[in-house]
């Protein structure tokens, strides 16, 4: 960073400074832990020749509370891959259903969004479709923060939901699906090919709110990856320029992911719950009558407060995820 021609390379610089933030966001909290552990020895060395055992009293809770910033390291041990470590993209998806998927799909977005919140991830929607009556027919959301694609990467497969419908008039219980896809954002530095010639570019009028701006212009951008199927869109920018932007990064990220799984298949690692995402092959139940539960069907943690669930708070069902896949490994 001393370096004169530090910052002629505008890109690599910004990369090297992101690089620099993430090892040492990694390595304070070690070095903290370290030091307070010798802090504590010094303590009790001291405690035992001044024959002072109210020394011990404190240094035991402290101790306890250092325990659980060493699980918090612990757990950041689980992130081995590189690409945990990077920003993510995560889409919702209501499945067949109507108004109660779309509802549905709705309640997970805003879960997610409240569980950003939670871990301190700058959460930005790039695409929100909303639908006719209630929820969202898509969503797709930037997370950025250390080990965002790491964290949420188990949130990806099929979430059932069961309960009393809102929706129906004479409120009997029904069952709703919906997708939910996280992949790791990809910086210009690696590198995807993509050719202009496989790409379908369209644009049209953005929904949502946004005033007179919005039935105006066609400012939202839809972009298809010819060759894979692929479809992106983007519209939280007033300037289509942006959208392009944001749609490609959405794109690029896609395809890097799909590289990544298709190298999986092939050394017969990829992970089971991504095999066969479908309707019916659910990853978690969230039920809500005839009694409270939600359950992962992938490592059984369950719990009953489906509200504080609902709210953002994953972080159990996250972590059993994260250890189960480490002991297979």
């Amino acid at each position: 960073m001393n370096d004169q021609a530090f910052w002629e390379d505008k890109k690599r610089a910004e990369a090297t400074l992101k690089e620099i933030s993430t090892i040492k966001s990694t390595l304070e909290p070690v070095q903290s832990a370290d030091a307070s552990l010798d802090e504590f020895e010094e303590l009790i060395e001291l405690a035992v020749e001044m024959g002072d055992t109210s020394v011990f009293d404190q240094t035991l809770t402290e101790l306890r509370s250092l325990d659980g910033k060493l699980k918090g390291l612990e757990l950041a041990l689980l992130f081995a891959n590189p690409e945990d470590k990077r920003d993510a993209i995560l889409t919702v998806h209501p499945g067949a259903g109507g108004t109660e998927s779309m509802d549905w799909a709705g309640m997970l977005f805003r879960m997610y969004t409240r569980f950003c919140e939670r871990k301190g991830f700058d959460a930005r929607v790039l695409d929100l479709t909303p639908g006719e009556e209630a929820g969202v027919k898509s969503a797709t959301v930037e997370v950025k923060g250390l080990n965002a694609y790491g964290t949420l990467k188990s949130e990806s497969g099929v979430h059932r939901l069961v309960r009393l419908s809102p929706f129906d008039a004479n409120h009997r219980r029904h069952t709703s699906f919906a997708s939910v896809f996280i992949y790791p954002e990809i910086d210009s530095n690696i590198e995807i090919d993509i050719r202009d010639d496989d790409l379908k570019i369209d644009t049209y009028r953005a929904s949502g709110a946004g005033g007179q701006h919005v039935n105006k212009t066609d400012s939202a951008v839809r972009i298809t990856h010819t060759p894979t199927g692929i479809v992106v869109q983007c519209q939280s920018e007033r300037s289509q320029h942006r959208n392009r932007d944001n749609a490609m990064k959405i794109l690029r990220s896609r395809l890097y992911h799909l590289k990544l799984e298709e190298e999986r298949e092939k050394l017969n690692k990829m992970m089971a719950t991504q095999k066969d995402i479908a309707w019916g092959s659910q990853i978690r139940s969230y039920v809500l009558h005839p009694y409270n539960m939600v359950k992962d069907h992938r490592t059984t943690v369950q719990t009953s407060d489906v509200q504080a669930v609902l709210d953002g708070e994953l972080d159990e069902f996250i972590e059993a995820y994260l250890h189960s896949r480490t002991s297979e490994t």
